[in-house]
């Protein structure tokens, strides 16, 4: 089980009330915004994660772009026609 640490929060009541709906008589508001916050801060990792990835491969763009021409043109069959 997970420790759990107590703290206190001060909402405004439209936030509340939104708690209180997505919760119903099933759940504790605890558990709503657990798991509101959980989703969140995984969703800020995965964002970060995908920045940091993209910034690699920005810094080798047009390396790999250059590659990626050779390979394209090495598949055509453009260049069997030229050596006739």
């Amino acid at each position: 089980m997970k420790t759990k640490m107590k703290t206190s929060l001060s909402l405004c009541r439209e936030v509340v009330q939104g708690i209180n709906r997505i919760a119903g008589k099933e759940r504790s508001r605890s558990a709503v915004v657990d798991d509101v916050l959980r989703e969140y801060l995984s969703h800020r990792e995965r964002a970060a994660t995908n920045a940091r990835d993209a910034e690699k491969i920005n810094c080798f763009a047009d390396e790999l772009n250059a590659e990626m021409q050779d390979v394209l043109a090495y598949q055509s069959l453009d260049h069997l026609w030229e050596e006739r």
